[in-house]
């Protein structure tokens, strides 16, 4: 039988920042209903499920016999979510043109577009929980 992959410090972080966004996703859902494409149904229950789904990966990784199935989830979520942070981009990117002199909107598009790159370690650690890293 496989070893179960360790719980280091970064995957320790990846299940953290599942579950408190996971957690906001269901508090504040009208956060992250922009983010949804136009072309999908029911924007408030999609960001209800993802955050469910986030939830659950963090779970899944803090839980040794469902850690390798976890990072996988994980990795996948992070993926099919990547389209979602682009699209936050964008909407930040034609906020901050529309008002160039308001600071706020100008760090929220530094924010989005750091978020993009931030995607790929984070896959990285999920593929760490999946014990394939």
């Amino acid at each position: 039988m496989a070893t179960v992959p360790a719980l280091t410090k970064d995957v320790i972080g990846l299940a953290s920042a599942f579950l408190v966004s996971g957690v906001i996703h269901l508090a504040r859902p009208q956060v992250f209903e922009p983010t949804i494409p136009r072309q999908l149904p029911a924007p408030r229950q999609l960001v209800y499920v993802s955050g469910l789904v986030e939830i659950a990966c963090a779970v899944g990784i803090f839980v040794p016999s469902t850690r390798r199935y976890a990072g996988w989830a994980s990795a996948a979520l992070l993926l099919a979510v990547w389209p979602a942070n682009g699209q936050m981009l964008a909407t930040a990117h034609v906020r901050a043109q529309r008002d160039p002199a308001d600071t706020r909107k100008q760090v929220e598009r530094g924010v989005m577009l750091a978020r993009l790159p931030l995607q790929i370690p984070l896959i990285r650690t999920a593929l760490k929980a999946a014990g394939r890293v």
